[in-house]
């Protein structure tokens, strides 16, 4: 069970403000990429503008983390310094769709920030996004089905694009705020590009050291965690083990760790969850913590101690979520 689901393939953390975000990352060791923005005309014949949401990655071997921002409706055109700008181009008739779809994109997106900034997105790497779609409808989860998506990867020989499966899973909540959406956030599996081309991508040479996503936090009430374990455990097709107070599924390296509210502060000292559910923490590997925690004081930042003995930063100094910084093996 749960050879489809390899590992974790990155998480998002939804940022109000772009330019905020980036120096927010650059300050915590991280080199990002230009932000990205979709460029569309708002009708025919007008210039395109920059529209829906931009994002960057902070690139590693084998996953990454993503910082996303909307556009701004009342100055669309204020993009942070850098961004790059995408034209999208399609027939006049196609545009009413590809805006529907950005909007709703948006919306989502909206949706997440009304709760609070921070972590928001959880998406997990498999290598037959056909087969874990087929599991998890035996399994009763829902879900949107397989979508071809064409991710671009920038390496130093130029862009490379790879076109990718990609399946969100959807909320059993009725009154949940729609497709792709569970309570806690978007919950997503998606394909990755062959070795070849992760080997060449650039945005991998963190001042922080910083080579891999080892690890996401889900915070739920103390009552719902028996129920979001089981829900964890079709999505992953593989049980939880105890972890303390917590539960902990194992992927390939990396892991996906439920605690129950009363015992957040027991793993990740000093630290609330804004919402029940929330991803409230993530960790990354590093290959010198020391080297980090150097950086990480010169560059003005609280730090604390996890249970298990990893170094964070708190949510309240790194727009709404917890970073740990864990030793590489």
């Amino acid at each position: 069970m749960g050879r489809d689901v390899e590992s974790l393939h990155h998480v998002g953390h939804v940022v109000s403000d772009m330019a905020e975000g980036l120096e927010l990352y650059r300050r915590l060791g991280f080199h990002l990429s230009p932000p990205a923005y979709p460029m569309l005309s708002p009708r025919e014949g007008e210039p395109p503008r920059p529209f829906g949401a931009g994002n960057s990655h902070a690139n590693f071997p084998r996953s990454f983390i993503e910082l996303v921002s909307c556009v701004r409706d009342d100055d669309p055109d204020r993009l942070p310094a850098g961004a790059k700008r995408i034209p999208l181009h399609a027939p006049p008739e196609h545009l009413p769709r590809i805006t529907a779809s950005i909007r709703s994109t948006v919306a989502k997106i909206a949706s997440c920030l009304s709760r609070f900034q921070g972590l928001h997105i959880l998406v997990f790497k498999t290598p037959d996004a056909h087969a874990a779609a087929g599991r998890l409808r035996s399994e009763g989860v829902p879900h949107g089905g397989v979508h071809t998506v064409p991710v671009p990867v920038d390496t130093a020989q130029g862009t490379r694009v790879a076109p990718l499966g990609l399946l969100e899973i959807d909320s059993e909540d009725p009154a949940s705020a729609g497709s792709g959406r569970v309570p806690e956030g978007r919950i997503a599996m998606a394909e990755s590009p062959g070795a070849e081309v992760l080997d060449a991508q650039l945005y991998m040479d963190h001042p922080n050291g910083a080579v891999g996503l080892v690890e996401s936090v889900l915070c739920v009430a103390q009552a719902a965690l028996p129920e979001v374990e089981r829900r964890y455990a079709r999505y992953l097709g593989r049980p939880a083990r105890a972890d303390g107070p917590a539960r902990a599924f194992d992927l390939g390296g990396s892991r996906v760790t439920l605690v129950a509210d009363a015992d957040l502060e027991a793993i990740l000292p000093g630290e609330r969850a804004p919402a029940l559910p929330a991803f409230v923490a993530y960790a990354v590997a590093v290959r010198d913590v020391g080297a980090a925690r150097r950086l990480l004081e010169e560059n003005g930042f609280p730090l604390r101690v996890s249970a298990s003995g990893d170094l964070f930063v708190p949510a309240a100094a790194a727009l709404g979520v917890a970073i740990l910084f864990r030793q590489a093996a």
